[in-house]
């Protein structure tokens, strides 16, 4: 639990942010979650294609090239098969932009992407009273 509480303490706005996206796209995909095979192979091939474009176009041109953070390596092919998926489950399901037609389901990713944020807030104001050795 330390780790966790360790990881949330130190998240820049960035990757807050990106946690939201997820938060966001994992409430979406729950209530429109489609088995078929198809849209999830899908899914895979165009996150393997686009994946291995963006860590081309990620690289310097130069001879030397530093390695690639494996969590961001992981980010450039998780975020093509998120953005596949959630269109292909999407589809003609009456969603304006990213944003589901019930209200009911705008409001459960809201509500669970406030609930993240505020998590976060108390665990970062917490912080400073941890390192003095007061709780």
């Amino acid at each position: 639990m330390h780790g966790l509480l360790h990881y949330l303490q130190e998240l820049s706005t960035g990757r807050v942010i990106l946690w939201c996206y997820a938060i966001w796209y994992g409430v979406n995909i729950t209530a429109h979650f489609d088995p078929r095979p198809q849209i999830w192979l899908t899914s895979l091939g165009l996150s393997a294609i686009i994946g291995a474009a963006l860590i081309i176009s990620t690289r310097p041109s130069g001879a030397k090239k530093a390695p690639l953070d494996p969590w961001v390596t992981f980010r450039l092919f998780l975020m093509p098969f998120c953005v596949s998926s959630f269109a292909a489950l999407v589809k003609d399901a009456g969603f304006f932009l990213i944003f589901p037609p019930s209200l009911r389901e705008n409001l459960i990713g809201m509500a669970a992407i406030a609930a993240f944020l505020l998590v976060v807030t108390l665990i970062k104001k917490a912080r400073p009273h941890a390192a003095k050795g007061t709780p």
